[in-house]
């Protein structure tokens, strides 16, 4: 892992804010894959006037991919840094704080040197912190739906609010996930086998009333591992599936993406209320007496379950994954899903 020592002199004299004139550092990997890395990067930094200051930063490295329907979402993050987009949050709501950001075009390749967050992330997160991120959520996106300002119009790099439809569709036409909930091998209980169908049924009509919700601006990827509670406020990193979407579209995400299994029914019947009270601050939203969540869940996790229990030799991870589709089954007839 080579550093540059000039960048990383620079990052860090943007993070204390004064002028550093050198530093020592030691990388750990934090999470990584194929097309991109996130390191923590520690030591100690050094002032002009001999003060030493220890400190931890976190290293970006995204190399470019292509997601299905979506081409430039491998760049999007550094895009979103390099613009004012991080004038759209507020103190209780934000993303971590860009101290450098680089792009390479000849190699498809940037860096982004960001804030270190210490908090509570992933299935640490309790009930309360659920609950305030859909909160927080819904202020957000009630606020930028009611403002529209400029920045919004200026950005050139987002997903499209077709993006949900158009992955449920890829996912249907596939026949390994189509085929095996109808057919005789499938090992789901009859009522979950039947929750998936009744979807396809009727996706022309419920895709129909999705689209009639507010668009608003979606992370897309608003699950539990992205989010960090610390001081009361919630920080939200990986932004790269950012775009248009639809109301609600991200709680889909915190309540059904590797969820807290136990807590799924619980978490839904809090949140929902907690997001829509969050985006009615802003946004009247009283008309919407179907907020269709539920279906959401379904039409962005039925198949990915499906598929991810067909495609896992883990006998464990299969009883989660089916599970999570009974804990689905259960949101339908659950209190939030009435009127708001």
């Amino acid at each position: 892992m080579n550093i540059k020592f000039e960048t990383l002199i620079y990052a860090l004299s943007r993070r204390f804010k004064k002028d550093i004139i050198s530093a020592d550092c030691q990388t750990m990997p934090l999470q990584g894959g194929t097309v991109g890395n996130v390191y923590l990067v520690t030591g100690i930094a050094e002032t002009a006037d001999g003060e030493k200051m220890p400190y931890r930063i976190v290293l970006k490295i995204q190399k470019k991919w292509e997601r299905y329907g979506d081409p430039g979402s491998w760049r999007r993050e550094y895009d979103l840094y390099a613009s004012d987009f991080g004038a759209t949050f507020s103190d209780a709501f934000r993303w971590p704080t860009c101290y450098h950001a680089e792009i390479n075009a000849e190699e498809n390749e940037f860096q982004l040197w960001l804030e270190y967050i210490d908090g509570v992330t992933g299935l640490d997160l309790t009930g309360n912190m659920y609950e305030q991120a859909a909160l927080e959520l819904g202020r957000y996106q009630g606020k930028l739906y009611a403002e529209q300002p400029a920045v919004l119009q200026s950005l050139t790099n987002l997903s499209h609010a077709d993006l949900m439809k158009n992955t449920y569709l890829h996912y249907r036409s596939w026949p390994v996930v189509y085929d095996y909930i109808r057919s005789d091998d499938c090992e789901f209980l009859q009522h979950v086998r039947q929750m998936l169908i009744d979807i396809d049924e009727h996706a022309d009509e419920i895709l129909s009333r999705i689209e009639k919700l507010p668009l608003v601006l979606c992370h897309r990827d608003f699950w539990v591992t992205n989010l960090i509670y610390a001081d009361g406020k919630i920080a939200l990193i990986d932004w790269d599936t950012s775009g248009w979407g639809y109301l609600g579209e991200d709680l889909a995400s915190l309540i059904a993406d590797e969820a807290d299994i136990d807590h799924m029914v619980e978490y839904y019947q809090r949140c929902v209320p907690a997001y829509y009270k969050g985006f009615s601050e802003y946004a009247d939203v009283s008309p919407i007496a179907d907020h269709c969540v539920y279906e959401l869940i379904l039409l962005v996790f039925g198949y990915r379950l499906v598929e991810w229990y067909l495609h896992t030799e883990d006998d464990d991870e299969k009883t989660k994954l089916v599970h999570t589709l009974q804990k689905i089954y259960e949101m339908k007839t659950s209190p939030a899903q009435g009127r708001l």
